[in-house]
């Protein structure tokens, strides 16, 4: 067994910027020291352990089925020590390792890229990767530490916090409602073409609500139906039809005219945003500081 005291914490360090840059040249340019001392650092660690982690050649380097292995468990030790040292004094907190965020495809390019964006200007030092999609994420197995979702959750052991409140929309571009004579009931618009979310269960109907409190229930005819929200809404830009949509996928839109907001005394009910984080008491740095940026950003509009 390696006997832990003979590895160095500063060996670990080399070793994480190595693999994240892909070259021993770009490690040394990221540490501040010499591509020959990246290579002794290296070269000790992998005697110690007893193991090649890094095969290398004259062009490339790569890194084995043990290195990489070895390079999970290190560079989640090494956020951890991050943490023990944020969490007594936060002051001089620097964010440093690997932000992985998982939200849908089109939260993720609406809201998530610009605050994302943001943080990494801020924080040079932190590596942010964004996995897209509607899929199940099991969390713990792929590495995700926040997850972004829309609604009501399933009940789970994931740790959920309110970033902020959405609510749909219906929407039409001014060619469509040139075309066509929008009726001053609401109720009436159920006769009119619609753009449906086919994901959905009910990809026809929406569920309106006033200010007020009244409530409607819209069923449309069956018109154009599209798998994505992006489709849905560049469907709506060019004419299709009417169509039922989160509020913050249309704001850009509406601002630019694309898209007109009907009906705009009618809503769909204020729905929740959720940052979903592993189970545990301990919130890292990093999470901490992209929930208080989204909260910011979200409460913006």
């Amino acid at each position: 067994m390696t006997d832990l005291r003979k590895l160095s914490f500063e060996q670990l360090l080399i070793y994480i910027a190595v693999v994240e840059t892909g070259s021993l040249t770009r490690a040394a340019e990221r540490l501040g020291i010499g591509k020959t001392a990246v290579g002794k650092h290296v070269q000790r660690l992998e005697d110690e352990l007893g193991t090649t982690l890094i095969a290398r050649t004259t062009r490339r380097i790569h890194v084995t089925e043990a290195g990489a292995s070895f390079f999970e468990a290190v560079r989640r030790l090494a956020e951890l020590a991050d943490e023990a040292v944020s969490s007594v004094n936060p002051a001089a907190e620097t964010l440093r390792g690997t932000l992985r965020v998982a939200a849908s495809v089109e939260f993720s390019a609406i809201v998530l890229a610009p605050v994302l964006a943001a943080m990494r200007e801020a924080h040079p030092e932190l590596r942010i990767e964004m996995v897209s999609g509607d899929r199940f994420i099991d969390m713990l197995a792929e590495g995700v530490d926040v997850a972004i979702r829309l609604g009501e959750l399933a009940d789970s052991s994931l740790r959920a916090v309110t970033v902020g409140k959405y609510e749909k929309w219906l929407v039409a571009s001014p060619a469509w409602l040139a075309r066509h004579r929008l009726p001053g009931d609401v109720a009436e618009a159920a006769g009119l073409p619609f753009v449906g979310l086919s994901v959905l269960a009910h990809p026809l109907r929406c569920q309106l609500r006033k200010a007020g409190g009244e409530t409607l229930v819209l069923d449309f005819a069956p018109g154009l139906l599209a798998d994505t929200m992006y489709a849905c809404r560049a469907a709506a830009a060019e004419g299709a039809g009417l169509a039922w949509l989160p509020d913050f996928t249309v704001h850009g839109d509406i601002a630019a005219g694309r898209l007109v907001r009907v009906h705009a005394d009618w809503a769909g009910p204020a729905m929740a945003m959720h940052a979903l984080l592993p189970p545990g008491r301990h919130t890292p740095p990093k999470v901490r500081a992209l929930i208080d940026r989204l909260k910011a950003h979200l409460a913006q509009g």
